[in-house]
C-alpha cells in the first residue's frame, strides 16, 4: 500500500498538469503574443491607419509550411471583429487555414500570420464556413511600417491584407490559394458549447476568460476603439 500511494499521487499530479495545459487556450495566448511582438517592433509592424480601419483581425501563430516540390501550409488561429457597441473588439472565433503554396521548397518551417480584414464584404467572407484567399476573397500582401500610408492600390481593392513573420522577419506576403474555414471544435473547447463563428460575432456573446490577453493586445494597439 505504501508503494502504491506515491504512484497514485504522482499519476494524479500528472493528470492535473495535463488538464491545465489546454492547447486551445495556449494557442489563444500565443496569438496575443504574436500580435504584441509584431506591433512592438519599431517601424516594422502593421501600419496604424490600416489597423484602425480594419473590420476584423486574424492571427495564426505557428502556421506550418512543408513541401517537397509542392508547398503546403496548415495551421489554427483566431480572429476578432470590431464590436457593434463601440467598446473595442468582440469575442474571438477560431479558424483553420490550409492548402495553397508559398512556392517551390523542400523542408518545413513555422510562420506567424496576421490578416487584416478591411471591409464588410471581407468580414462576411470570414464568417462563412469556408473561403479561399485570392479566389472567394480578394487578398494582397500588406504594406509594412507603423507610419506607412494606407493609400495604396492594395488597400483600395483588397478585402484582406496578409502578413507573415518568419525567423524575425515581418513582411507582407501573398497567401493566394489558401483556404480558411471555421474551427467549430476549438470554439466548443474555449466556449464550452458548439458555436459557429457567425453566432459568436453577430449575437454579441461574451468572450471566454482565455481570450482576455488576446483582446487586450488588440485594444492596446488600436487607436479606434470601436
Amino acid at each position: 500500500m505504501k508503494r502504491v500511494l506515491p504512484v497514485f499521487v504522482l499519476t494524479s499530479a500528472c493528470l492535473m498538469c495535463a488538464a491545465e495545459r489546454d492547447p486551445d487556450a495556449e494557442r489563444l495566448g500565443r496569438a496575443a503574443e504574436v500580435f504584441q511582438e509584431v506591433m512592438a517592433a519599431p517601424d516594422k509592424g502593421v501600419p496604424q491607419d490600416l489597423l484602425d480601419r480594419s473590420a476584423c483581425i486574424v492571427v495564426v501563430p505557428g502556421l506550418k509550411k512543408g513541401a517537397f516540390v509542392v508547398g503546403l501550409q496548415w495551421g489554427r488561429g483566431f480572429f476578432s471583429c470590431r464590436s457593434k457597441g463601440g467598446t473595442g473588439w468582440g469575442a474571438p472565433g477560431a479558424i483553420r487555414i490550409e492548402g495553397g503554396s508559398f512556392g517551390f521548397q523542400i523542408g518545413g518551417s513555422e510562420t506567424d500570420v496576421i490578416m487584416l480584414v478591411m471591409n464588410q464584404r471581407g468580414a462576411e467572407r470570414l464568417l462563412s464556413s469556408r473561403f479561399t484567399l485570392g479566389g472567394d476573397a480578394t487578398a494582397a500582401a500588406g504594406p509594412v511600417g507603423r507610419s506607412a500610408t494606407a493609400q495604396t492600390d492594395a488597400y483600395m481593392t483588397a478585402e484582406i491584407l496578409t502578413y507573415s513573420r518568419s525567423r524575425g522577419l515581418f513582411a507582407g506576403i501573398s497567401l493566394s490559394g489558401a483556404t480558411l474555414r471555421q474551427d467549430v471544435d476549438t470554439n466548443k473547447a474555449i466556449y464550452g458549447r458548439t458555436l459557429q463563428n457567425k453566432e459568436i460575432v453577430q449575437t454579441g456573446i461574451a468572450p471566454p476568460a482565455a481570450a482576455k490577453e488576446f483582446l487586450d493586445a488588440l485594444n492596446k494597439y488600436s487607436s479606434r476603439k470601436g
